[in-house]
């Protein structure tokens, strides 16, 4: 037969624990005693008996008084730390019932912590609802200007076998366009890009002068697939376009166009974000493009002015603006905010790149 341990039998003052249990003989027993038995430790010192000397009262005592000084730590911990010690002071035969109490009165400290705690955030703002002016005036249902916000335009002379976008040559496609644009490029204001294309492929200091810059792939319209983000920079001038391609049916599709004396330009998730200097010393505009699956376009979401942070900008020029280029004005905002800046690199021959 497997040996089993003896168990101590209850006397009639209740000098053992419960029936078929041993009596604990130390804290460390009757903290396994309480875990084992899924009961507090005070009902443990109760069912065992060690809660019934006068010592062990006053360490549970102090033990609920910890409990309720939660709110008011200071004066809660030191009247507790004083009865446990009372308690063990009455002698060495109940020192195991008073260690009982200073155990108790640790493990309730520690939980009684900042850690939790709720913080105050100050007061609430009161909230101002908005007023309604003219209430009398008529909604418009269309736009004043029709500025192709959501013009998308497949690329001539561009295919695309397979729909791998990383095949086309960025160079190509800026090429496709000046063809398609010979007002702009050819005598137009941007002759200086026209000419500087046959620079796209050099080597050394003639190929930094193509204007094609590095090309950057990424699915912005979700479908799984990787989308072309190209720039090149309109010259003379201070000017910088910027394209979004995408591919349908082995074909490029330009689904955004801007151009603007660019700051920097960022890829965030299904988003083009443009920032460009403003008219007004200390601020900037930020344009935020992102993919709209209705209008299957990039759509201009966000137009705001924001503060530049220590970033001087050189004023705006004023050129004659392409057809690609926005003429819907910039409303001005006052939200602040400092902005990163990144500087494109230019592209030699085939550009490509993350």
């Amino acid at each position: 037969m497997p040996r089993t341990r003896p168990v101590r039998p209850t006397g009639p003052t209740g000098s053992g624990g419960p029936t078929g249990a041993p009596r604990p003989s130390g804290p460390a027993s009757l903290l396994r005693a309480a875990r084992v038995s899924g009961i507090s430790l005070i009902d443990a010192m109760r069912s065992f008996g060690a809660a019934r000397s006068p010592e062990a009262v006053r360490s549970s005592g102090a033990v609920r008084s910890s409990e309720a000084a939660c709110s008011s730590r200071a004066a809660g911990r030191s009247e507790a730390v004083r009865r446990s010690g009372t308690a063990g002071r009455s002698g060495t035969a109940r020192r195991g019932s008073a260690a009982v109490g200073v155990v108790l009165l640790a493990s309730l400290a520690v939980g009684c912590g900042d850690a939790g705690d709720l913080q105050g955030a100050g007061a609430t703002p009161t909230a101002v609802s908005p007023d309604k002016l003219w209430p009398d005036l008529t909604p418009a249902s269309s736009p004043a200007f029709d500025i192709g916000e959501v013009d998308t335009e497949v690329v001539k002379g561009i295919k695309v076998p397979g729909g791998g976008i990383r095949e086309v040559d960025p160079v190509a496609v800026v090429r496709a366009e000046i063809a398609a644009n010979p007002g702009d490029y050819g005598a137009g204001a941007y002759y200086e890009t026209a000419r500087r294309m046959a620079d796209c492929g050099k080597s050394g200091a003639a190929g930094s002068r193509c204007p094609v810059l590095k090309a950057y792939y990424r699915d912005l319209t979700g479908d799984g697939h990787d989308d072309l983000t190209l720039g090149f920079r309109q010259l003379p001038g201070n000017l910088t376009a910027v394209r979004v391609y995408t591919v349908r049916k082995d074909r490029l599709v330009k689904v955004m166009a801007y151009e603007d004396a660019v700051s920097s330009v960022e890829l965030a998730g299904r988003s083009v974000i443009i920032r460009a200097p403003s008219e007004v010393a200390g601020y900037e505009y930020r344009l935020q493009w992102t993919w709209d699956p209705q209008q299957r376009a990039m759509l201009l979401t966000h137009d705001e002015m924001l503060r530049a942070g220590n970033r001087k900008h050189a004023p705006r020029p004023h050129v004659s603006k392409g057809p690609h280029a926005s003429t819907s004005p910039r409303p001005a905002s006052s939200s602040p905010g400092p902005s990163p800046t990144s500087a494109p690199d230019s592209a030699s021959g085939s550009a490509s790149g993350r």
